[in-house]
């Protein structure tokens, strides 16, 4: 509760602190600012993301299948009345007849209501392992988001890096000009390339808005929140190998689970269209009542017991036709688990490779940057001393850009694979796989298998589960945005007091309380 509380504390804090800037101030910001690392983004994005929500409604949806398939085998109760108006003449029955029927059953053996129960049971078990799937997914997409941020924070300080040394060259080559020392060609060049350079600066940081703009999207926060994130795109070594990293994946990965449960569903689906070849046995118990008067004594009764069963002796090929069909489905599953299989070991091999290359370029572009800043330098003291051209020295600093972006690119592109390839191994998020599937082998039903496989103590597996956290959370948010009213109210009442009695007081005394309201 602590961990899930800890987001719309941070939120609530920050109307907090708008409330109290606008009652001691008098002003207001258009838009808050949220300060946020990469686990609190990842966090925010796995509780408030709407993909996850529609995954935790599928895996309701099984249960309550489960639930329905289940209660099939259970006794039943029904209750049937008449009332009718006979008026044969000839056979002398006159007047109303009423008659009540209770009826008592309980199936003892039907194999198709057998074979649905275990069909949803798996049903269950896969949507388990989907939504899993689903939140390592979004688990990835926020975090591509958040270094897409700090990719395009980066290019910006290139871009703006570029502006600012062609600045320094237009001066430079103004005042060679001024002096007659260099033709105005020399000018018009160097004006033309600062204005390329400040048009890449404008897209550059138009790139970091709208990259903002997704990652609050994904997290849940408004689109125009602004985001303090002081990350940085680090490289770190990767030591497992490409078959380890293939082998855990086979393992782990929860699609590929998801995949062996769908094809538990379809033989199950055989054994249901199996059935047709199998009788249905109900034990029966029934009472009747009939009378010419309604609830009256006297009436007649009669009750039975016993069994019932049913056998389709021949159904025209009815059943055959069935099981022909369950077993192409069983055939297309088989297939579509190892295709998912397949699609595992390449999703593996691409996020691999994708960070091998990535890091080589780490390598090899950072020696690039230090190289084209060198020639740079030389470039701009050549032309400087006359015996270098205009043209040398924006080509050096095209080239010095053009290094940066690539450095930066490659850190960037290392991250994100391997983020990408903690997503193709099925790294988990709230459920550990292989204990899940074990638990569920044993005979556990998907509740206790997912206690058993849980990796947080507050992790959401059904929607009522979340429903209840967040009531607790509008309650809990109800009472912490009350007491910031009145703790911002006390605060102002205070700074107006402290003003009036001091004016000179006032900045200072509303700086304090608004440091407090922030701690």
């Amino acid at each position: 509760m602590n961990k899930n509380n800890r987001f719309y504390k941070k939120l609530t804090a920050l109307v907090a602190t708008g409330l109290l800037t606008a009652a001691v101030s008098g002003t207001a910001f258009a838009s808050d600012t949220v300060q946020l690392d990469l686990h609190d983004s990842v966090q925010m994005a796995l509780e408030n993301n709407r993909t996850i929500r529609q995954a935790l409604t599928d895996v309701d949806t099984a249960k309550w299948s489960l639930s329905s398939a289940r209660r099939t085998m259970g006794p039943t109760l029904n209750w049937a009345a008449t009332a009718l108006r006979n008026d044969d003449q000839k056979s002398n029955i006159l007047g109303n007849q009423y008659g009540h029927e209770l009826q008592v059953g309980m199936p003892l053996y039907n194999g198709s209501v057998k074979g649905k129960i275990k069909q949803a049971r798996y049903g269950l078990n896969a949507q388990d392992l989907t939504l899993e799937q689903t939140k390592q997914t979004i688990r990835y997409t926020a975090t591509a988001a958040y270094y897409q941020i700090l990719q395009d924070r980066n290019l910006i300080d290139v871009e703006q890096e570029s502006v600012n040394t062609l600045q320094e060259h237009l001066d430079n080559v103004n005042a060679q000009y001024r002096v007659g020392t260099v033709a105005k060609s020399d000018v018009l060049a160097s004006q033309v390339q600062l204005a390329n350079a400040q048009q890449a600066l404008v897209s550059a940081q138009n790139n970091y808005d709208i990259a903002v703009s997704s990652l609050n999207n994904i997290i849940g926060l408004p689109t125009d929140t602004v985001l303090d994130i002081r990350d940085q795109l680090k490289y770190t070594k990767y030591d497992l190998t490409q078959d380890d990293c293939t082998n855990y994946a086979l393992d782990n990965r929860a699609d590929g689970a998801a995949a062996r449960y769908a094809v538990k569903v379809a033989e199950a689906g055989v054994d249901t269209a199996k059935a047709g070849y199998q009788p249905t046995v109900n034990a029966v118990a029934s009472k009747t009542i009939a009378g010419d008067r309604e609830f009256r004594k006297n009436q007649a009764e009669s009750w039975k017991a016993g069994l019932q069963a049913s056998w389709d002796v021949f159904d025209n090929g009815l059943t055959q036709a069935s099981v022909n069909s369950a077993n192409m489905a069983l055939a297309k599953a088989k297939e579509a688990a190892a295709q998912t299989d397949d699609q595992i070991r390449l999703d593996v091999r691409t996020a691999y490779l994708g960070l091998q290359a990535a890091e080589k370029n780490i390598q090899t572009t950072s020696v690039a940057v230090t190289r084209a800043e060198e020639d740079y330098k030389i470039a701009q003291v050549r032309y400087s001393a006359g015996v270098g051209t205009n043209l040398d020295v924006m080509d050096a600093n095209e080239k010095l850009t053009t290094a940066r972006t690539n450095y930066y690119t490659a850190l960037y592109n290392y991250n994100t694979s391997k983020a990408a390839l903690d997503k193709a191994m099925g790294i988990p998020v709230d459920l550990d796989v292989v204990k899940y599937t074990e638990a569920e082998q044993a005979g556990d039903t998907a509740p206790k298998a997912r206690d058993k496989a849980k990796l947080k103590d507050d992790a959401i597996f059904e929607m009522e589960q979340l429903q209840k956290l967040e009531k607790a959370n509008a309650a809990a948010e109800a009472a912490t945005v009350q007491e910031t009213a009145q703790a911002t109210q006390k605060s102002a009442d205070a700074v107006g007091t402290a003003t009036a009695e001091n004016p000179s007081a006032g900045s200072v005394t509303s700086e304090a309380v608004a440091s407090d309201m922030a701690n």
